[in-house]
């Protein structure tokens, strides 16, 4: 049995977390999901790696939403050099999916986006942990999570 961890954040104005898990239940079996949900951004890199090291995740999902200003890109920032060395220091995945405010330009696109992109990374969650072939024939395809994809150049 894997497990998945799905590290979330009070501070993020759509409810993230619960979109993934969603995802996650519709697309297969085999895992658990452990959720751990903290106040805000900079917090997540430790909730990931007491996901890792604590309650033994396979891999972790990391979400968070970012607001328009300048200490918000700021705080964004900082909370992604940790999950990127909570990675190496555990030697396990984590998949930062971050919203920033200002990608939408009203309330319902942002919540659209935000679903769409927790979605979107759940799968490639799952798919890192059960089909990595999935992701392999998909290389160079300008796949976007949230936004639609770019395509191949």
């Amino acid at each position: 049995m894997k497990l998945i961890g799905v590290a979330d954040t009070t501070f993020a104005r759509y409810d993230m977390g619960a979109s993934a898990i969603d995802e996650l239940k519709k697309n297969g079996t085999g895992f658990k999901i452990i959720r751990y949900t903290v106040p805000g951004m900079k917090d997540l890199p430790v909730a990931c790696k007491k996901l890792i090291e604590e309650q033994k995740c396979d891999i972790v999902i990391a979400l968070g939403m970012p607001g328009p200003k300048d200490k918000d890109k700021m705080c964004a920032h900082e909370a992604s050099q940790g999950l990127i060395r909570a990675q190496l220091m555990t030697n396990t995945h984590i998949i930062e999916v971050f919203v920033h405010e200002d990608e939408a330009n009203d309330d319902r696109t942002l919540a659209f986006l935000a679903d769409r992109r927790a979605r979107e990374h759940a799968l490639n969650v799952h798919n890192i942990l059960f089909h990595p072939d999935k992701l392999t024939k998909n290389a160079g395809k300008g796949l976007r999570q949230g936004f639609d994809d770019v395509g191949p150049v």
